[in-house]
């Protein structure tokens, strides 16, 4: 029983052996075939294109900034009394028109006042009158009595006559100044305006110079801009003439107001003037934008939009200014430009790197200045990390069309045309491009 198992052990190492002599022969007679075929000539990216034209593009710069009334002041009296009436405008929010009598203070003292004053011009008046009789006696009593000279000024009375006229003057000037007092009894809107708040109501009794409300104008608002120092180049701003010619108004740069209140609300404005200095905290210039009749009194109700609300002091909006009109300018979207120096284009089904040099961009578009040509097939898919020269198959175009220019190994091989396409080119431009607004294209 113990002798064939002794056996056996002493065997199966030779055998084990033998069988890695046998495979290592069979692998020396049969070598593995090496797998030359081409590779698929099939595009591994799909991307969507934008073949670029230079277009005639309007420079549209965002801003912001706050609504701010033309005039806003103090209503004040200047004179004391009792309130006996109140406008029912007088109230916040009401609306007023200019010359409109806002509020009466009882006037019978001034009334009184007045006649005071005019019984004393009367008076002086009569003195004046006697005083010129007088003066009219005493030069014919000297021309029947005198020596032929001349009368002196104190004969003729000349000096009291002088002063009867002053006090003439005198009660006058008083009379006028109490139909004045009178008359500011009553307080008078100095323009069209908007109460905004009221500090008296009827049966108060108030001192001279006692504040009675807080009031803005309505004819227009204000709205101060800021605007960055790259997009200054691309306003005509409004400055004075150095000249002094007033003859001909600057043009009127368009800005667009956009509600915070209303999304559908819009207003057309313009602006009016530059500050003229540099903010110490933005460090930006400020723009001033006017917008004439926000709270639509003056235009009928056919004239505005029916969603539109009116603007409200103090209220933010978001603003639109009209920049210069570029010509011949490509535009692409600001989407495509990554880490803002760099696209993507497709040059014979390869994708190719470009350096590009921004002119001026905003939140969508983006103005380039060197860096791309017309008739470039600007990448328009957000890619990831991909290198130049990757072959890409363009969105909707046929793959053979794309896939036949080159060979993989990118030169030899001959197009659709029949004549051998060259390497593929660089991440830069054709040697010598110029761009719009810059230097040589990077």
């Amino acid at each position: 029983m113990t002798t064939p198992r002794i056996s056996l052990r002493k065997f199966l190492p030779l055998l084990v052996l033998g069988g890695l002599l046998g495979l290592a022969a069979l692998a020396l007679l049969n070598p593995p075939a090496a797998d030359r075929s081409r590779p698929s000539q099939g595009a591994r990216l799909s991307v969507e294109t934008q073949r670029l034209e230079p277009l005639s593009y309007q420079v549209m710069i965002p801003s912001y900034g706050r609504v701010r009334p033309r005039t806003e002041s103090t209503l004040v009296s200047q004179v004391g009394g009792e309130v006996i009436w109140v406008s029912p405008q007088f109230r916040d929010g009401g609306i007023f028109r200019a010359g409109e009598t806002l509020l009466r203070i009882d006037d019978r003292d001034y009334q009184a006042d007045v006649q005071i004053a005019r019984a004393q011009l009367f008076e002086a008046q009569q003195a004046l009158a006697e005083e010129a009789a007088q003066s009219q006696q005493a030069l014919a009593d000297w021309q029947r009595l005198g020596d032929g000279s001349d009368a002196d000024a104190l004969v003729l009375r000349k000096p009291q006559l002088l002063a009867a006229q002053a006090r003439v003057a005198s009660a006058e000037a008083q009379l006028a100044k109490a139909q004045l007092q009178l008359d500011r009894t009553s307080i008078i809107a100095p323009f069209a305006g908007r109460i905004l708040s009221t500090e008296v109501d009827l049966g108060e009794v108030i001192n001279a110079n006692s504040q009675l409300g807080e009031m803005y104008a309505t004819d227009y608002v204000e709205i101060r801009l800021p605007v960055a120092n790259a997009d200054l180049p691309f306003i005509d701003l409004p400055e004075p003439d150095s000249a002094g010619d007033t003859a001909v108004p600057p043009p009127r740069v368009p800005v667009a107001i956009h509600s915070s209140l209303s999304r559908d609300s819009r207003w057309e404005g313009f602006l009016v003037r530059t500050e003229g200095a540099i903010d110490d905290t933005s460090r930006q210039l400020h723009v001033i934008a006017q917008v004439d009749d926000p709270f639509e009194l003056l235009a009928s109700a056919a004239a505005a939009p029916a969603s539109r609300k009116p603007l409200k002091i103090g209220e933010y909006v978001t603003a639109e200014i009209a920049g210069t009109t570029l010509e011949e300018a490509l535009v692409i979207p600001n989407s495509t430009i990554y880490q803002g120096s760099y696209v993507y284009v497709v040059e014979e089904g390869l994708l190719q790197r470009r350096s590009v040099e921004v002119a001026w961009r905003n939140d969508i578009d983006a103005v380039v200045a060197a860096g791309l040509q017309a008739g470039d097939e600007l990448v328009l898919t957000a890619l990831g990390q991909v290198t130049s020269g990757t072959r890409v198959q363009v969105a909707g175009a046929a793959p053979l069309e794309r896939a036949a220019q080159l060979d993989p190994d990118g030169a030899g091989r001959p197009d659709s045309t029949g004549e051998k396409a060259g390497p593929p080119a660089g991440d830069g431009p054709p040697p010598g491009a110029q761009g719009k607004w810059g230097g040589p294209r990077s």
